[in-house]
C-alpha cells in the first residue's frame, strides 16, 4: 500500500484486517474512524486516544487528504460562497444558503463537468476527474461548521446542485450521502437532500433499483426535442422518452415526485407551444414544477424572458392542477448562483 493512501478510501472492515495484522487491537479502526467523521482532523496526532504506536503506524501507510477552505465570498443576500481545494490542488464551490427557516449547503460532485450545457458556466470548465466520497463528505462537514459559525444553525438542507453531474458520479454521492446522514456525520434526514441530474435515464433507474431515498431533481428547461437538444447538446443520447420512462420507473420504486427544474428564456421556450409541451411532460410523470431564475453568464444566446411568459407558465401548469413554484435568484453578485459556478471569484 503506497504512503499516498487516504485513510479513509478503505472501509473500517478493511482498516481492521490491517490493524490486526499488525498486532493492533480491532476496536482501534472504530476509534479511527469516530475521529476522521465527528473532527476536523488534519494529522493522526490529533487523535488523542491513540498509542503512540498506532499513530506512527499510520503515518508510515497511510495520508489524510482533507479538503481545504481557499476563499470565502459573502454576497449581500446572505449568500456565501466557498472555494475549496482539494489535495491534488484542483478546485471547486460549495455553497451555503441561508433563509429564514433553512441553510440550504449546495455541494459539488465533479472537478469541472462532463456534460456540455450553453446556459451553464460550470460546463465551461472541462472535467478532471469525480470527487471521491471522502472529498463531497468533506465539503458537507465544512459547510455545516461554517453554518454553524456564520449563521448559529446547522445545514437543514442538502442539494447536489454544484459543480458537475452527480449521477455520472452516483458510486461517490451514494456513499456521501450515506455518511453525511449517519450518526457520525451531520445525521440530516434523506429526505432533505436534493440530487439534481441533466436526465441520466440508465442511472435514474439504478438509483431507483436502490430504493433511495433522497429526492430527485431533474433539469429539462425544454420538453421539446429540438429545443433541448440545442441548449443541451448532450441530450441527443438521451431522449425525452427514456426520461420519460425513468422518472415513472423512479416514481414507481420510490413514490417520490420529481422536481422538474425549468429556466425560461427569451426566444427560446417562451411560447405557448413550450409552456403546453411542459404541461404534457408533467401529466407523464408524477412531477411538480420549480421555475428558475436564470443568471447571466456571458452568453448572449440567453436572455431572461419577460416576466408575464413566467406569469404564463404558472397559470396555465396551475390551470392543469400541477404544482409550480419560482425559486428566487441568490448569491447573483458574486457568481454563487445557479449556473455561475465556474471558479470566477
Amino acid at each position: 500500500m503506497q504512503l499516498s493512501s487516504d485513510i479513509r478510501s478503505l472501509s473500517i472492515t478493511n482498516l481492521e484486517k490491517i490493524l490486526l495484522r499488525e498486532n493492533f487491537e480491532k476496536y482501534r479502526a472504530t476509534q479511527i474512524f469516530d475521529w476522521l467523521t465527528k473532527e476536523n482532523i488534519h494529522s493522526f496526532e490529533q487523535m488523542k486516544n491513540l498509542p503512540k504506536e498506532l499513530i506512527h503506524f499510520l503515518n508510515s501507510r497511510f495520508k489524510i487528504n482533507n479538503v481545504v477552505i481557499q476563499l470565502i465570498k459573502k454576497s449581500r443576500d446572505g449568500t456565501v460562497k466557498f472555494l475549496l481545494s482539494l489535495p491534488d490542488n484542483n478546485v471547486i464551490e460549495a455553497v451555503l444558503i441561508p433563509t429564514e427557516k433553512r441553510i440550504t449547503a449546495c455541494v459539488s460532485s465533479q472537478v469541472g463537468c462532463s456534460l456540455d450545457c450553453d446556459f451553464c458556466a460550470t460546463s465551461k470548465i472541462k472535467r478532471m476527474r469525480n470527487l471521491d466520497f471522502y472529498e463531497i463528505f468533506d465539503q458537507l462537514m465544512i459547510l455545516n461548521f461554517e453554518s454553524l459559525k456564520l449563521f448559529g444553525r446547522p445545514i437543514s438542507n442538502i442539494v447536489f446542485m454544484g459543480m458537475g453531474e452527480p449521477l455520472l458520479n452516483y458510486k461517490n454521492v451514494l456513499k456521501s450521502i450515506e455518511m453525511i446522514c449517519s450518526k457520525k456525520g451531520i445525521g440530516i434526514s434523506k429526505k432533505k437532500i436534493t440530487v439534481s441530474t441533466s436526465g441520466m435515464s440508465k442511472i435514474i433507474k439504478i438509483l431507483a433499483d436502490k430504493n433511495v431515498k433522497f429526492n430527485l431533481a431533474v433539469s429539462l428547461h425544454s420538453a421539446i426535442e429540438k429545443t433541448r437538444n440545442e441548449i443541451m447538446p448532450f441530450s441527443k443520447d438521451f431522449p425525452l422518452s427514456d426520461l420519460v420512462d425513468s422518472l415513472n420507473y423512479w416514481y414507481q420504486k420510490t413514490k417520490s415526485k420529481i422536481t422538474i427544474e425549468y429556466l425560461v428564456w427569451e426566444a427560446i421556450n417562451d411560447n405557448i407551444s413550450h409552456v403546453n409541451s411542459l404541461v404534457n411532460f408533467c401529466k407523464r410523470v408524477p412531477s411538480k414544477v420549480n421555475l428558475i431564475e436564470f443568471n447571466d453568464i456571458g452568453n448572449l444566446k440567453f436572455k431572461s424572458a419577460k416576466n408575464r411568459w413566467i406569469q404564463k407558465y404558472i397559470e396555465i401548469l396551475e390551470l392543469n392542477k400541477i404544482s409550480v413554484t419560482v425559486r428566487r435568484s441568490r448569491g447573483e453578485d458574486i457568481n454563487a448562483a445557479c449556473g455561475q459556478l465556474a471558479n470566477k471569484l
